[in-house]
Order: structure tokens, then C-alpha cells, then sequence
């Protein structure tokens, strides 16, 4: 799998779920390669054998072999074992078996031109009261400033998102402003981000490190620019930022 994974350029997989997506994406690209070559061969030979210098008659009595019928079913059989063997598993996996919040690392992501920014929930684990009347460029979530339990919370606006290693990971994706959409590459993780709605994506990444976030959705002059990060660390480096972050007033920074 790793040759077909270079082959194909894929980034180097750093979560739980990413593996069996990419295997479903190396058997789809070998499935097509092969009907590919298959029906190319198919092509020539049939030129080559029924070339007008050697069949100066047309034949109207068309094929006597069923080759091509059982070729179509084996084509289908395949793609049904691709379907309800790999790809329907892979959904019901990532869209249907959510992990519970209180056993998941759970932050809200918001888009904005031309940025990401990142809320959790503060040590008392209840979200601050949220209105879009209270949402400007430096409070995109809506924090209610007055209100106890967004004392608390911690905001990460244009800066590095941390998430502990081996912990599921609930993402509730959205946007301040236009269409965007949050890309993980080496997550597997790709969500529109649709202003007005929060859909939430989980994953559990892998492996320590710096892992950027891109936007796959054009969303402006600057599209390109519109760049984020999750660091992934040990579980005990998660506990010391968040720690700091909600002691310094992590929800700071908002109006």
C-alpha cells in the first residue's frame, strides 16, 4: 500500500480513520487502471482482427461470445464489494458513529477571510453564552463577554490549535462570512464551512506534529493566503496550554 500511496502522492495518513480511506482510494484507482488497460487492449485487438484487409465483408451477425457480458458483471461485482464492502463502512464510520463529547476533545472552528480560528469550551467544560449580535472581526464565535461561563473559554484566533494525541477530536465547522471549507490533508478531513450552520466532523489523529489547515473552497482575493494549524502534542503538554490559556482568560480578546 505504501508504494500506491507514494504513487499517488498522498500525504502521509495521521489518523485513525485515514488508512481505510486511503485503501478505498488505491483499490478505486486500480479498478479504473485496470478496465482502463482492459478495454484499451480490447480496442486494438479488435481493429487489428477485424481490419478491412482481412474481413473485406461486413459481418452482420455481431458477436458470438458472451466474454463481454460476463466482463461487465465482474466489473459491477467489483464495484459493489468497493461500495458496500469499504465505502459504506468508511461513512457509517465517520458520518453515523460520532464519539460522545465527553469523551472527545470538542472545539468550534470558524472560517474567516482569511483565517481560522478555534473556541473550546473552558475547565468548567460549559460553552459561554453565544449571540451573532455580539460577533465582530476580534469575537468571530459571539462570546458574551458578560457572561460567567465564557470567563473561562479559550479562543485561538489566527494562532496554532492545540489537540491532544490518541483523543477523538469533534470539530463543529462554520463560517463568519462566506462559503468556506476546512481541509486536514494528512487527517483526511475535508468540511465545507456554510455561514449559519455548525457540522460537526471527528477524527483521531495519530501522530505528533504540526499539521497546517488549508481552505478548499475559493472564498476571496486572498484564498490563498488562508492558512491555520493544529499541534498535536502529548496529553500532559495539552493539560499545561490549556490550563495557561484559561488562566490568562483564554476567552480574551473579544469585545
Amino acid at each position: 500500500m505504501e508504494f500506491f500511496s507514494k504513487l499517488l502522492f498522498l500525504h502521509e495518513v495521521a489518523s485513525s480513520h485515514g488508512k481505510g480511506l486511503d485503501e478505498l482510494l488505491i483499490y478505486v484507482h486500480l479498478l479504473m487502471a485496470s478496465l482502463f488497460v482492459g478495454w484499451l487492449a480490447f480496442f486494438v485487438i479488435a481493429v487489428f482482427k477485424h481490419r478491412r484487409s482481412v474481413n473485406p465483408k461486413a459481418d452482420y451477425v455481431g458477436a458470438r461470445s458472451h466474454f463481454s457480458t460476463y466482463a461487465e458483471i465482474g466489473v459491477a461485482a467489483i464495484e459493489g464489494l468497493l461500495l458496500l464492502g469499504f465505502a459504506v463502512p468508511l461513512w457509517a464510520k465517520s458520518v453515523d458513529k460520532f464519539p460522545e463529547e465527553k469523551d472527545a476533545t470538542v472545539i468550534q472552528i470558524m472560517g474567516q477571510q482569511f483565517a481560522w480560528n478555534a473556541h473550546y469550551a473552558g475547565p468548567d467544560g460549559k460553552w459561554g453564552k453565544q449571540d451573532v449580535k455580539f460577533a465582530s472581526s476580534t469575537n468571530p464565535f459571539g462570546l458574551d463577554s458578560g457572561d460567567a461561563g465564557a470567563k473561562d473559554d479559550i479562543t485561538c484566533l489566527r494562532e496554532k490549535f492545540l489537540i491532544p494525541v490518541g483523543k477523538e477530536v469533534i470539530c463543529k465547522i462554520s463560517s463568519m462570512d462566506v462559503i468556506h471549507c476546512f481541509k486536514l490533508p494528512r487527517m483526511r478531513v475535508t468540511q465545507d464551512a456554510i455561514p449559519g450552520m455548525s457540522i460537526p466532523v471527528h477524527f483521531k489523529p495519530t501522530k505528533v506534529g504540526d499539521y497546517t489547515i488549508t481552505c478548499a473552497q475559493l472564498c476571496g482575493n486572498l484564498h490563498s493566503t488562508m492558512r491555520g494549524e493544529f499541534k498535536v502534542v502529548e496529553q500532559a503538554e495539552f493539560d499545561k496550554w490549556f490550563a495557561e490559556k484559561a488562566k490568562a482568560g483564554g476567552g480574551g480578546g473579544f469585545e
